[in-house]
């Protein structure tokens, strides 16, 4: 069954009352999953950054893990979309945060690659090497 609009509103109002989630004024919601250690390095939006990441659709589909890949994935922030780069960039070496990026700074209106447009998504990030 095709997820609508509502079910993408339901699912980041339900995601904003989660214990542990803040909201940037772009509309990224965030939780930390794991915290590292004090005085890890914090990338910038021109950082090449080493993670290993897992996305799903809201519904928990996953479409995409550097876990299962056993490969973490390697490059610059500049080069994702637009949650993602500002997201990482709350992060220190070490850390794990959740991400539920909205479609606007996902994929957009019109999607990319498997993802359909107008997808919200969902991320586990962890912060392996700022570079």
């Amino acid at each position: 069954m095709a997820l609508t609009d509502a079910d993408h509103a339901k699912f980041m109002d339900d995601y904003d009352a989660q214990a542990g989630v803040a909201k940037t004024d772009s509309g990224l919601r965030y939780k930390v999953v794991k915290s590292g250690p004090d005085g890890g390095k914090k990338p910038t939006a021109r950082s090449n950054v080493t993670v290993h990441y897992r996305g799903t659709f809201i519904d928990g589909r996953e479409f995409d893990s550097s876990y299962k890949r056993n490969s973490p994935a390697t490059f610059g922030l500049y080069q994702v979309i637009p949650g993602w780069t500002e997201g990482v960039q709350l992060m220190k070496e070490g850390d794990t945060f959740e991400f539920a990026i909205p479609y606007q700074l996902a994929y957009g209106e019109h999607g990319g690659g498997s993802i359909p447009g107008r997808q919200n998504l969902v991320f586990t990030v962890e912060l392996l090497k700022v570079a």
